[in-house]
């Protein structure tokens, strides 16, 4: 009989399920897909003064509320779309989150334009490589960094709302552009290995940062 030893995970996860399989599956995984930073830009906006239990569980009526989460058609949205959304009981409906997510896609489409993909333009604030702490308990794990300062300021230069430092900050965390995950948490070296490998080909002699 396989032996069911229950691994060690970041204190911040609990026993809900949902937020499990969040943890094991996605959380710090490095993400380079457009549409899916789209969707966690959406989704963490969103989350302003709120848990992020509550939008994980409100995720899939974003995703048919938002059109999928593509940017293009967010962008088209229009004051008709607005009231249908603001009456939506499966989405937070507050009018600024809501339009802000409009006024984001188009801004998003802006950097799509400039810089080939909104990924190529995100990561370079990491310099293309997930950054690897090395945090012994999640009350160490800072809120914001200098780098999700500097992501803030550019984005809401770029026209981007609801992206303060600390929303930008879980951004990163969300989709590994940092590995946040506590040094005892089973996925902390996961995603660190996983990184080297992407990046070195050879995890033997490119050992994890500390």
């Amino acid at each position: 009989m396989a032996n069911d030893v229950t691994p060690i995970r970041c204190a911040w996860v609990g026993s809900e399920p949902l937020y499990l399989d969040y943890h094991d599956r996605e959380w710090g995984v490095p993400v380079h897909d457009d549409r899916l930073l789209f969707e966690f830009l959406i989704l963490e906006s969103a989350q302003a003064g709120l848990s992020w239990i509550t939008i994980l569980r409100k995720r899939p009526n974003y995703r048919v509320a938002f059109a999928g989460f593509d940017p293009e058609a967010v962008a088209h949205f229009d004051h008709v779309k607005v009231t249908e959304l603001l009456a939506n009981p499966g989405i937070v409906r507050n009018r600024l989150k809501v339009e802000s997510a409009i006024s984001n896609a188009r801004a998003f489409l802006a950097i799509q334009g400039e810089f080939g993909s909104f990924a190529a333009y995100q990561w370079r604030f990491v310099d293309g490589r997930p950054l690897q702490n090395a945090w012994q308990n999640h009350k160490e794990i800072p809120a914001s960094t200098p780098v999700s300062d500097a992501m803030s300021r550019d984005l809401k230069r770029r026209g981007f709302r609801f992206v303060g430092s600390t929303i930008c900050y879980a951004h990163m965390q969300a989709v590994g552009m940092v590995n946040d995950h506590t040094v005892d948490c089973f996925r902390w070296r996961e995603l660190g290995l996983e990184g080297l490998v992407h990046h070195c080909g050879e995890t033997s002699t490119c050992p994890v940062n500390p």
